[in-house]
């Protein structure tokens, strides 16, 4: 079995759902330290031309707290004013009202946390799309894992799963070693993303925005391609 363990982030980029794909489930990482100006209450979509980033507002940050004690503003104020970005950025786009559904859905209910949130908003693409993923939260799973070495605590959940492969995202190289891996019983790998392109009205590409970005320029089955856009190494 393949697993792959990610903090949750808010309408993330598409290599996020690509690690996804590659793997029979995903451990949404939510007891770990939320991290400011990260990704995840943020993400970037396409205005006028160029990545303009927005924001979900959360309560008393501080990096000090897990992702799971930040809670969101989802207020009027906050809706108005992402609804109104959103429309000004993509109204002419062929998906528009498709995603913005898919928007009011997720900002329409109420959340304890931010982690609850971001899962929703990643649940919500699969749900447009009429797929099912395996899913569960580390807070849920392995409590007691909490405040070990990050890749030994990787090694754990992963065992607790009965993984034999854990997929990490590419810029776990520089971290993590496939040798202290094997030598624990589990094959790692990462995951690489291929080239995602597609026609963004007549700009020129800006990669990497969020999949709200991805939604609006493409149909179902287009989208899945890109899920299915690259490789294991």
């Amino acid at each position: 079995m393949r697993l792959s363990i990610m903090q949750p982030y808010v309408f993330p980029y598409i290599g996020y759902f690509q690690l996804i794909e590659a793997t029979d489930t995903i451990v949404f990482y939510d007891d770990v330290n939320y991290i400011k100006r990260g990704w995840i209450n943020r993400n970037r979509i396409l205005m006028n031309g160029d990545a303009f980033l927005f924001t979900v507002p959360v309560e008393k940050i501080s990096q000090n707290k897990l992702i799971l004690e930040i809670k969101p503003i989802v207020d009027p104020k906050f809706r108005g004013k992402l609804f109104s970005q959103v429309k000004s950025a993509y109204r002419k786009a062929p998906y528009y009202k498709e995603v913005i559904e898919i928007l009011e859905t997720v900002f329409s209910e109420h959340y304890d946390n931010i982690a609850d949130l971001s899962i929703s908003s990643i649940l919500a693409i699969y749900d447009y799309l009429g797929k099912e993923i395996k899913w569960v939260k580390s807070s849920l799973l392995s409590p007691e894992t909490k405040g070990m070495d990050k890749a030994d605590r990787l090694i754990q959940i992963s065992k607790k799963m009965n993984c034999e492969d854990y997929i990490n995202a590419i810029g776990g190289m520089s971290l993590y070693s496939k040798d202290y891996f094997k030598a624990n019983g589990i094959n790692l790998g990462f995951i690489r993303p291929q080239d995602v392109n597609y026609k963004q009205f007549e700009n020129d590409f800006v990669p990497w925005l969020s999949i709200i970005d991805v939604l609006m320029f493409n149909d179902k089955a287009a989208l899945q391609q890109h899920f299915e856009a690259y490789e294991i190494i």
